[in-house]
């Protein structure tokens, strides 16, 4: 499929978990998607610094995304993030998706997280199921 209907986008971005928790898909294409997400005091840990979660959440929505855009449900086999570095209350996260492999049933997927300069802070992978 070469083009998103706005019926196909529109599901995609009505995820009431990213709504919660700030993520905003920016961009979405086939086997593609960013996402993006403003740190808040509210998204910190005990250490006070994002939580782990909040930086998988925002990979996530754009793993999502990304193999889903092309309208059969895709269901999440398994996935796995490295963290690098800490930033601070008030930056901007970006999430990169894109496939990078598609054989038979299944697809993986990259997502890299960046801060506002572009630094890499942490690298998500996962594989779908296409049930088609």
């Amino acid at each position: 499929m070469d083009e998103l209907s706005d019926e196909q986008r529109e599901v995609i971005e009505s995820d009431p978990f990213c709504e919660k928790l700030g993520v905003e898909l920016t961009d979405l294409g086939p086997g593609t998607a960013t996402t993006e997400l403003t740190v808040t005091d509210d998204l910190l840990n005990f250490h006070g610094t994002p939580h782990g979660g909040a930086i998988y959440s925002l990979a996530d929505a754009a793993f999502a995304a990304a193999s889903n855009a092309e309208g059969d449900a895709a269901l999440a086999l398994e996935t796995n993030i490295s963290y690098f570095e800490a930033v601070e209350v008030g930056e901007t996260l970006s999430a990169d998706a894109e496939r990078v492999h598609q054989r038979g049933r299944t697809a993986s997927y990259r997502v890299t997280v960046t801060d506002e300069r572009g630094d890499e802070i942490a690298a998500f992978r996962g594989r779908v199921y296409l049930p088609g």
